[in-house]
């Protein structure tokens, strides 16, 4: 976490460009974000962002070639199905139930009107390929039965649709689809959001109760589906809670005398040290595992031994590094280690506490620096690896560069495979850090010169992630900025987030680079979906600006926030409520939500003096439990997003009497528009003048 800092800046005459207005959170069949090409595509005529390089391309023209197709019209419908795997949403027309398809989804009804696809899609596509290419010759038709879930051509004479299927409805059966929400189909044309309807309208106000007193960095929700979770504070303590029903009057069940586990003798905690993050395993009430991610002090324990993350194979000598902050280069570590429940109960679920005793260390890296070091590790929702989030080091500026550099662990997220050991030849073959297997789908695979490992590239300090309960592949992640701009981003594989090249949408000047810089032409960086400039919370004399990234709010408790995605900034001085028009894009709008408390709160809060807001101290964390309610984590305990009525917030969709609470300061919204990903952003032309800001080392 930060301390403190006072920021003084001056920025005069700052120019934006808007480049390529348009939107869409898109994915390619590769799990990829799509890139704007360097070089026009001829063959499929796709503009801006697109899921096909030059070569790919190439690819789909020999192929379509190959299909000889006589029926002029009849292959013009080809084409476009073919060069749908360029279309920005081609992982979800060429995906159904996790299978892929040969061909996209072609659409084949109306338009549902929970749809975020524009109505375009009411055309019936499918039924226009049947029409005109029934009786065409095909050869190596992509709409062959064998084809069906591959994707890969089939070496087979010429073939007509009417001699593979009976009729059109079954046909369409086969491969049409409607357009619902959640989801799009193919039209032959580009897929486009409809950007007429109606925003949503923010929630008023969030409505609070505490519901406990002790200060935790983590939240970690029993697998067992039960109304427990795990809090773990910085000094290395986990304890098990029983959460109270919401309304109910309860406060958290936690004592604080019995943890779950305790490992204080091995955390080293400190300001920007301590337990980072914990995740239990998908099978934990079976398999009783569980992990731990936290920092160590070389010097005090004789466990705490790995290789230091300045080396040689990134261009880094510890020897030439100064001490930071009194401590040598790489004494404190990163670590992860893999504990176990077993033994503690007759079934893992039922167990209370458990003993210190490592079953496993998963990872270990020395820190070159004393700050900057994330530590989150969370489990996948769908493929089951466990992601870790690692910060670029420390150092003003990332001075060498980590973040950028493929061969670092610094500033990425790492995906990893816990349930393989590895072999001692893979350990050594691929450069491991510890004792884990690589997914078979990491990056790696297509880009040599990333260390298999990374997931995701171009962070300074990913503080709180989070994947979607409802879109998993909605994967969130808060990265504190340095001088100017705090940013949430959707993560993808292979994804380049910016930093150090890009501050939020802005560029970047190191003010020394003894790592070397990354060009700005050599990238194909994604811009922050969600954010805010320092100068929006920095006013105050509490100083610096810190994001926490928070979750999608996805709980029926407040009905008009349903939907909304929730962040706040590590001084507490405002929370967000990002929300998504139209649905499935990528484009938020973001507001600044006021805050208070329920008169009936189960534990009186306080309140900033003057004012209804919460004084919540600081926002360390954001907490989701086994209901979809939210919580925050907070210095002064932990509080629970409610009903709105309960603090005379209105919302028209909660259908309840309210009670008497404080009433709740109007604050206008705040529209932060979405300032880009790879479909539309902003980078900065010219600033004339800048001062330099004391860095916010969350």
């Amino acid at each position: 976490m930060g301390v403190v800092r006072t920021i003084i800046f001056l920025l005069p005459n700052l120019m934006l460009l808007l480049l390529d207005p348009s939107f869409s959170y898109p994915l390619c069949t590769n799990s990829k974000a799509p890139v704007v090409s360097k070089t026009p595509l001829e063959f499929c005529q796709y503009n801006g962002s697109v899921c096909c390089n030059s070569t790919e391309v190439s690819r789909l023209q020999k192929q379509f070639l190959a299909m000889n197709i006589s029926d002029q019209s009849c292959a013009s419908l080809l084409k476009s199905i073919l060069c749908a795997r360029c279309d920005p949403f081609s992982a979800e027309l060429f995906t159904i139930t996790s299978t892929p398809r040969p061909v996209p989804l072609l659409c084949n009804s109306t338009v549902s009107s929970t749809s975020s696809q524009s109505n375009q899609a009411s055309d019936n596509f499918c039924s226009i390929v049947w029409d005109t290419c029934q009786n065409v010759s095909i050869l190596n038709s992509p709409f062959a039965p064998s084809l069906q879930g591959t994707g890969s051509p089939l070496n087979s004479n010429f073939t007509k649709l009417t001699e593979i299927y009976q009729s059109k409805s079954v046909f369409c059966n086969a491969f049409g689809g409607p357009s619902v929400s959640g989801s799009v189909c193919f039209d032959g044309e580009p897929v486009t959001l409809n950007t007429s309807a109606k925003a949503p309208t923010p929630p008023s106000g969030i409505c609070l109760e505490k519901i406990g007193n002790g200060s935790y960095l983590n939240m970690a929700v029993h697998p067992d589906g039960s109304h427990r979770a795990f809090f773990a504070n910085q000094m290395g303590k986990i304890w098990l809670a029983t959460i109270p029903t919401v309304n109910s009057g309860g406060k958290l069940e936690l004592d604080e005398s019995a943890p779950f586990l305790d490992l204080t003798d091995e955390v080293y905690f400190d300001t920007e040290f301590g337990m980072m993050g914990i995740a239990f395993h998908t099978d934990f009430a079976n398999n009783g595992r569980f992990f731990a991610s936290f920092n160590c002090d070389k010097t005090k324990w004789p466990d705490c031994s790995g290789v230091c993350a300045c080396n040689s194979n990134v261009n880094c000598d510890p020897s030439k590094l100064s001490p930071d902050n009194g401590a040598q280069p790489c004494q404190y570590q990163s670590v992860i280690s893999e504990f176990t429940a077993n033994g503690s109960a007759p079934q893992s679920s039922l167990a209370k506490s458990t003993k210190p005793t490592e079953v496993r260390r998963i990872f270990t890296m020395g820190l070159p620096f004393t700050a900057h070091h994330g530590g989150q590790i969370l489990f996948g929702p769908t493929d089951g690896y466990l992601y870790f989030m690692m910060g670029d080091g420390g150092g003003d500026g990332d001075p060498y560069n980590f973040s950028q550099n493929k061969k670092s662990l610094l500033g990425k997220i790492m995906r990893l495979d816990v349930d393989t050991p590895p072999s001692a030849k893979a350990i050594n073959d691929l450069g491991l850090w510890g004792n884990y297997s690589i997914p078979k789908g990491n990056p790696y695979v297509e880009d040599k010169e990333l260390q298999p490992e990374i997931w995701a590239v171009g962070f300074r300090n990913p503080w709180r992630c989070s994947f979607d309960s409802e879109r998993p592949s909605y994967f969130m992640c808060a990265d504190v900025g340095q001088d100017l701009y705090e940013e949430v981003d959707i993560v993808t594989k292979g994804g380049n987030y910016g930093w150090r090249v890009y501050e939020g949408p802005y560029l970047f000047t190191p003010i020394t680079s003894p790592g070397g810089n990354t060009s700005l032409i050599s990238i194909n960086p994604i811009f922050p979906v969600m954010g805010y400039n320092h100068s929006e919370v920095s006013k105050s004399s509490q100083g610096s600006a810190s994001i926490t990234g928070g979750y999608f709010y996805r709980s029926n408790t407040d009905p008009c926030m349903y939907g909304s995605y929730l962040y706040g900034d590590l001084y507490a001085g405002a929370i967000w409520a990002g929300i998504e028009n139209p649905e499935n894009s990528g484009n938020f709008t973001t507001t600044k939500v006021p805050f208070t408390c329920a008169q009936d709160s189960p534990i009186q809060c306080s309140f900033t003096p003057g004012t209804s807001q919460a004084a919540l101290g600081y926002i360390f964390s954001f907490g989701e439990d086994n209901n979809k309610d939210i919580f925050i984590l907070a210095s002064s305990g932990v509080y629970r997003v409610v009903s709105p009525s309960r603090c005379n917030y209105k919302c028209s969709k909660e259908n309840v009497t309210s009670v008497s609470s404080p009433s709740p300061t109007s604050s206008p919204p705040s529209l932060a528009t979405r300032l880009s990903n790879s479909f539309s952003y902003l980078v900065i032309i010219l600033f004339s003048s800048m001062m330099m800001f004391l860095p916010c080392l969350m």
